[in-house]
């Protein structure tokens, strides 16, 4: 098992359905920041539906399709990153993101998912690394900015959510584009 210092008492670890209750608690106290914006949010309601949602990840990381980490702060878990398409055969992958409004601010975000986007490009050899976010959801749009990626479009009306058809930004980084970590401040 490993565990990443993010600095600020935080750390990155790998989220495993052995760990749906603490998920379960984290997505109660996090849903009203997150809901909008993360469909698994919306499903993961009782122990069942938590379980399920990392056991899918788990079953897809398996295959190396995607992978979930969360974020702890001060041994309290209150955010992730998350793998949600990783296609190592074309070297495309997504990344994603959630907190709950108690962690904000620090930067937790925005250094739980270089680290991922590090790992990406340096350990595993993708050529590219996408960002998908809601157009309206601006916290989202902000960390892809900090990341340094490029908004390559939007995709118009994308998603249905509540009833309301939604646009999707899409923002990337290019492996020849992303800094050495010796490189950043």
């Amino acid at each position: 098992m490993f565990a990443l210092a993010l600095g600020d008492d935080a750390q990155l670890r790998p989220l495993e359905p052995w760990q749906a209750p603490e998920f379960l608690a984290h997505i109660d106290r996090a849903r009203p920041t997150v809901d909008p914006w993360i469909p698994w949010a919306t499903l993961s309601t009782d122990l069942a539906s938590a379980t399920a949602v990392l056991q899918r990840y788990a079953d897809n990381q398996a295959k190396d399709t995607a992978r979930i980490y969360g974020i702890w702060l001060d041994g309290t878990l209150v955010g992730g990153v998350m793998f949600t398409t990783f296609d190592a055969a074309s070297g495309v992958c997504e990344i994603g993101c959630w907190l709950e409004a108690a962690a904000e601010g620090r930067g937790l975000v925005t250094k739980a998912s270089r680290v991922c986007v590090d790992w990406a490009f340096q350990e595993r050899g993708m050529s590219r690394v996408e960002w998908w976010a809601a157009a309206g959801n601006t916290r989202s749009v902000a960390t892809a900015r900090r990341l340094g990626m490029t908004r390559d479009g939007v995709l118009r009306q994308r998603y249905p959510y509540r009833g309301v058809r939604h646009d999707k930004e899409i923002w990337s980084v290019l492996a020849d584009e992303w800094p050495a970590s010796a490189d950043r401040p």
